[in-house]
């Protein structure tokens, strides 16, 4: 058995956003201090998803998040040292994580944001699964949330899935909400930028919860050939589970990065300005400069 490595993860988290906040305010007055704050924040993150890999890996058994906090590590690492080094434009891309967690973080921490949250995206997958001919009992959980779908299946048996946090999307709209606050910009093409990326996420991210709520209740992927291989993968034992597993960890995930690079090349295009974060991606990649803006002009 892993330790629960929750309570540490919890607490790091805020001291790093904490440390990509003073970053932000310190440049206004001093760069290298700046640099070196942020640094330090950058490899804080680094443990961070390291400290996050067994539960990706054990308890959430996600092979595509178990892949990006494995790669994150040597990547957040690499930031961080070139950043000290001296390579000042990836101050934007820090302001932009800095801005995640501002946004991020008080709706997985404060109960009114974090709960009504949840119910709203329950509701959203709730009225899909009608119009889909679904319908499921609508329950409240343990903790007084109206987000569980209660489904009897064809053998008779009744399972449950509900929305969690992770469910409602919050941590992708952080994403570009971050991004599109760090780049200096226009107030009307940023808040575009922000409309088109957040409403695309919303109604993708309701669609993607109804697909896996019906494929579990429906079990669209009841199979013989998927049974075993998915059941051996996942470590689960109830066969029931197939559809969820499937549905979430395989389909979903798996589109869901294709997506936000889809999303994101819209957002650009309305925003020129996050090249600057494109071209240092691209150079933390391949170690080359690139100048994307000038080449697309």
């Amino acid at each position: 058995m892993l330790p629960d490595l929750t309570p540490v993860t919890d607490v790091l988290i805020w001291i790093v956003m904490g440390g990509f906040v003073a970053g932000i305010a310190v440049d206004r007055r001093d760069r290298t201090s700046a640099r070196s704050i942020t640094a330090l924040a950058w490899l804080g993150f680094a443990l961070f998803w390291l400290l996050m890999v067994p539960f990706f890996v054990f308890d959430h058994r996600s092979i595509v998040e178990a892949i990006l906090a494995s790669i994150a590590v040597p990547a957040c690492i690499y930031v961080a040292l070139r950043l000290h080094a001296g390579r000042d434009s990836l101050l934007t891309l820090s302001r932009a994580v800095g801005v995640m967690g501002l946004i991020y973080l008080p709706f997985g921490a404060i109960p009114i944001f974090h709960d009504t949250l949840i119910e709203i995206v329950a509701n959203q997958t709730h009225a899909g699964l009608q119009l889909l001919g679904s319908t499921p009992a609508f329950e409240t959980d343990d903790a007084g949330l109206r987000n569980t779908f209660a489904f009897t299946l064809d053998s008779g048996r009744r399972y449950s899935t509900r929305i969690v946090f992770a469910c409602t999307g919050i941590g992708s709209m952080a994403i570009f909400g971050g991004l599109i606050a760090a780049v200096c910009a226009p107030i009307e093409r940023r808040l575009a930028a922000l409309a088109l990326a957040l409403s695309t996420i919303w109604i993708l991210n309701v669609a993607r919860n109804v697909f896996i709520a019906y494929s579990i209740g429906h079990q669209l992927f009841d199979q013989a050939a998927l049974a075993g291989p998915v059941m051996w993968l996942f470590g689960v034992e109830d066969p029931i589970r197939v559809s969820f597993f499937v549905a979430d960890r395989i389909l979903s995930q798996g589109l869901a990065v294709v997506a936000l690079l889809a999303i994101a090349w819209a957002v650009v295009k309305v925003l020129p300005e996050l090249y600057v974060i494109v071209e240092d991606l691209a150079y933390l990649v391949t170690g080359e400069e690139y100048d994307l803006g000038g080449e697309r002009a």
